[in-house]
Parts: C-alpha cells; sequence; structure tokens
C-alpha cells in the first residue's frame, strides 16, 4: 500500500492557548482511533508555537511530525528576524518551502527558494516544496512536493482530481528525483479521498481544515 502524507497547515493562525487546546483534543482523539501506519502526518504550525507542539507530541508520544511553514535562505548569523535551519531543526522534521503566499505577499523568487531548500537539507529537514503549475522549477534534492492551483486555495473550489493527477504524473516525469506529489487547495474530509484514491497524488497540504482537530483528523482518517 502506498504511503500517504498529510501536512497540515496552520499558517499564521492560533497563540499558546489554542494551540494547547488543538493539541488535548488531537491526543484525545488520537487515543479513540490511531492513525493508520502507511500514513505519515505532519502539523505545520508558525515558529511562535513550535516548541510547544514539538513538546508536547514527544511527551504524550503522538503519532505526529511537527514541520515548520518557513525558513530563512541565509545560515545562522546576522539576518535579523530570520529563522535558519539550524534552529528549525531542534523542533521541526519537515519545511514547507515555496507556498504561493510567500510567492505572492512576500516576492520569493525561485532563486530564493532554491537557497532554502540548500539549507533545509544542509541540516536534515525535510522539504516540502510547493509548485503551482508542472512547469516551476523544482531544486534538485527535493523528493516532495506539493501541487497547489491557486485559484483553490482558500476558496472552497478545488482542482479537479482527473486534473491533479495529470499534473501530479508530469511533475514526476519531468523531475525524475521526486518521490511524491501532494494536492494542496480547498482539501477537506469530505473530498481527501477523491485525491488520495489516485495511483500518483501521495497526499494532500490541508489549511484550513486543519485548523480544529475533529476536521483535520476526520480528513486523516478519510484518506
Amino acid at each position: 500500500m502506498k504511503p500517504i502524507f498529510i501536512i497540515g497547515n496552520w499558517k499564521s493562525n492560533k497563540e499558546t492557548s489554542e494551540a494547547n487546546a488543538w493539541l488535548a483534543e488531537a491526543k484525545q482523539l488520537l487515543s479513540q482511533t490511531p492513525i493508520e501506519k502507511q500514513k505519515e502526518v505532519v502539523v505545520c504550525a508558525p515558529f511562535t508555537l513550535l516548541s510547544l507542539v514539538c513538546s508536547f507530541v514527544s511527551e504524550h508520544t503522538l503519532s505526529l511530525h511537527v514541520g515548520a511553514q518557513d525558513i530563512s535562505p541565509f545560515t545562522n548569523g546576522a539576518y535579523t528576524g530570520e529563522i535558519c535551519a539550524k534552529q528549525v531543526k531542534e523542533f521541526a522534521t519537515h519545511v514547507i518551502i515555496g507556498h504561493s503566499e510567500r510567492r505572492r505577499f512576500f516576492g520569493e523568487t525561485d532563486t530564493m527558494l532554491a537557497e532554502k531548500v540548500k539549507q533545509a537539507l544542509a541540516q536534515g529537514i525535510a522539504p516540502i516544496y510547493l509548485v503551482q503549475s508542472e512547469n516551476d522549477p523544482i531544486p534538485q534534492g527535493v523528493t516532495m512536493v506539493g501541487y497547489e492551483p491557486v485559484g483553490a486555495i482558500g476558496t472552497g473550489h478545488p482542482d479537479s482530481p482527473k486534473n491533479a493527477e495529470e499534473i501530479a504524473i508530469k511533475i514526476k516525469e519531468k523531475n525524475p528525483y521526486v518521490d511524491y506529489v501532494l494536492y494542496g487547495g480547498s482539501v477537506t474530509a469530505e473530498n481527501v479521498a477523491s485525491f488520495t484514491g489516485l495511483a500518483h497524488i501521495n497526499g494532500v497540504i490541508p489549511g484550513g481544515a486543519s485548523l480544529t482537530p475533529d476536521s483535520f483528523f476526520a480528513l486523516v482518517h478519510n484518506a
């Protein structure tokens, strides 16, 4: 059975109390219905919450991985406000790189994103590299790619599974070092199986659906 990756992206949401409540409910839900063995679930929290989430997951041995939502293109040093890979690796095993919101609102370029990938890989952090089409360049060393059509993000109008599957095939053909392609864009518990059931879609990247434990773990179990 193929592995299925579910990458929950909290984006710029949650304060400490909200994160604690999410984790407590997640612990209860997982005690009732454990995650199936072939599924790898990553929770990508804001930098301010990485330590909290990492500590809770470790203390309660939850079957979750912790991910960051971004990473600096530079090493540690005189880069005020940046969080470098050496710092991120204390808490996270994965990192999202190239999200369309970062490209759009913060002007991140393909060159900058390639540097972020290098920094992540140098510290043993797995990059989840997001693209908007099969034509976006993907840096060497990336094995997991997320396809996120911009028109589907946060709109409630996901791409069709048929088109997502076609894009996944093209991405893998053009980039033979990519092992996994995930779909992101208005993924819900109701539509997730229509994507993860396809031969070339290896998982999903839910945003809004990851903000409440009941909707997130319903999605995880339906995948």
